[in-house]
Order: C-alpha cells, then sequence, then structure tokens
C-alpha cells in the first residue's frame, strides 16, 4: 500500500498500468491511462464486474483499472443526517475499509484465474463518493459498474451515468455467463441519448460477431428504420434492421423477449430519455430492461 498524507488518504491504492514502466503512486495515475474502468464498490458483483471488464478489454484490445470505491462518512460534504445514514449501514455492511479488504480478497483470487491478469494491482479510493467517481472515471472511454448492490453501488451507478455522462456496461443481477459481444442487440430509437451511445460504443459494436438492431413500434413513415440505416452506415458497422410492434407489451418486454429469442448476449440502450425518477415512477424501458435484464446492458444517457 502506498503511504500518503492525511489530506490525501482518500486515493491510497496503486496499480500496474502498461503505459509506465513501474506501478502508480496513486489511484489518479491507475486511471489516468485506462480505457476501461471497473468499479467495485460491493463484494457481491466484484468477480461478475472483472470477469464483464476483462471481456470488453480483450475484444478491443484494451487496458483496464479496478477500483474499489466506498463513502467514507468522515470525509463526505453532506448533511449530518446522510453521515449518520452512512454511519449505521456500517453495522450491516462493514466499514468502507472492512469492505475494501472483502474486495481486495475477491481479486487477488480472480487474478489468479489467468496469466494476463497477473500484473494487475487493485486501487481504492475512499471519501466523498462523487469525488470518487469523478477522479477515477475522468479518462475512462467505458466504465463497467453495478446497478444493484450495497448503498454504494447504487449511488456510483447514478453519478457515472449521469454526471460524468460515461458509457456504462451493467453486468445482470442473475450473473455473467460470458460471450459479450457475440450477439448484440440494440433497442433503438432515433433520439439524441441513442445516437451517442452508439457513438461511445463503436468500437465494440465493430468487434461484435452480430449485431441486431430493434426498432419497436415504428412509425408508418419507417422513420426508427431508416435512421438506424443511416447510423450504422455513418458508423460503419454490419448490422440487421428489424423492425417489430410492441402487440399491447411495453417496450422494454419486446426487448427483452427479442433479446431471449435471438440469443443475444448484450443489449445497448440510450438510457433514460425521460430522467430517472420519471423512468422508475413510470416503469419506462431503461428501468425495466435494468430491472429484468439477465445479459450485460451497454448504455450512456
Amino acid at each position: 500500500m502506498i503511504t500518503t498524507t492525511t489530506d490525501d488518504r482518500n486515493w491510497s491504492q496503486g496499480f500496474s498500468a502498461s503505459h509506465a514502466g513501474a506501478a502508480p503512486r496513486n489511484v489518479r495515475d491507475l486511471t489516468s491511462h485506462a480505457d476501461i474502468v471497473v468499479l467495485l464498490p460491493d463484494p457481491a458483483s466484484a468477480q461478475t464486474c472483472l470477469d464483464l471488464a476483462d471481456d470488453a478489454a480483450d475484444a478491443v484490445q484494451d487496458n483496464i483499472a479496478a477500483v474499489h470505491i466506498g463513502a467514507d462518512p468522515l470525509s463526505m460534504l453532506v448533511s449530518a443526517e446522510e453521515i449518520e445514514l452512512q454511519m449505521m449501514r456500517d453495522l450491516e455492511e462493514g466499514s468502507t475499509h472492512e469492505r475494501y479488504e472483502h474486495v481486495r480478497q475477491l481479486f487477488e483470487e480472480w487474478k489468479l484465474h489467468a496469466p494476463h491478469r497477473q500484473d494487475l494491482m487493485l486501487g481504492d479510493c475512499q471519501g466523498d463518493l462523487r469525488r470518487c467517481v469523478s477522479t477515477v472515471c475522468r479518462n475512462a472511454s467505458l466504465v463497467v459498474t453495478p446497478y444493484r448492490g450495497n448503498l454504494d453501488a447504487r449511488d456510483a451507478f447514478h453519478d457515472v451515468l449521469f454526471h460524468e455522462g460515461k458509457l456504462v456496461l451493467v453486468p445482470p443481477a442473475s450473473g455473467y455467463r460470458g460471450h459479450l459481444l457475440d450477439h448484440v442487440l440494440v433497442g433503438w430509437k432515433p433520439h439524441d441519448h441513442a445516437r451517442r451511445t452508439m457513438v461511445a460504443a463503436r468500437p465494440w459494436l465493430a468487434a461484435a460477431n452480430r449485431i441486431t438492431v430493434l426498432c419497436v413500434d415504428d412509425k408508418p413513415n419507417r422513420h426508427y428504420e431508416k435512421s438506424a440505416r443511416e447510423i450504422c452506415h455513418q458508423l460503419g458497422l454490419d448490422a440487421e434492421i428489424v423492425v417489430t410492434s410492441s402487440s399491447g407489451r411495453s417496450v422494454g418486454n419486446t426487448i427483452l423477449d427479442f433479446g431471449a429469442s435471438t440469443n443475444a448476449t448484450c443489449i445497448l440502450i440510450g438510457a433514460f430519455k425521460h430522467g430517472y425518477l420519471l423512468e422508475l415512477l413510470l416503469g419506462r424501458v431503461t428501468y425495466r430492461l435494468l430491472s429484468h435484464a439477465t445479459i450485460p446492458l451497454l448504455m450512456s444517457h
């Protein structure tokens, strides 16, 4: 562990970056050259996130940085009530340091399963969670982070998606079964956030074995289908365009059912067009997929 001053205690662990001759001094150095950052706020999802990040990196020959992040009540710039809530959760989940130690043990075991992982080191960022997320994700092209889990996991997901505007890869609650890019299913509507997501995800789409773009409830003028063909052409992607009707079902369920019937291994969507709270209240597409998908989700807001 790297020794730090008290004022810099939030950035305590290093990582061996492939661009440097020696291990970096702290978590800022760890993530400065990483194309893919995998956040590990919750031990329950740590291995799944690591497996997913490893496959995403291998597909496009990128490098990853793995970082445990955790809210430290004594370093948070929030109300006294929020600090008290964070301290109370320690009784159930253990302290931030205890959660880090659990993640570290899982990380070291995960490294043993593949030779190319041996030089990886785990970063640790504890303190104000939003500041941690901003620091470690600043240079990333893709962030792998869980949607479910402890409070840190839920807060980190929200910060990465809404405050950092990153492309996010989310593991399913049921566990990751591998083969990330065998068949990528794109849930398409011609909205700006969907276009941004496809542009950001282009390296992974280009590496996919198969891409299907699904247009649900297209307009009579076939605007969804035409715009899907246009963006695939612009990005140089060879994709099958499929138009279907929801037939009274939700769009989210239509995407999930189609994905299951075609053995999709990943779903790409533009996330939360109507905002996070409205999606929760109305049960819109993003929330439906996050709640029920059994394969990874690739998204940005």
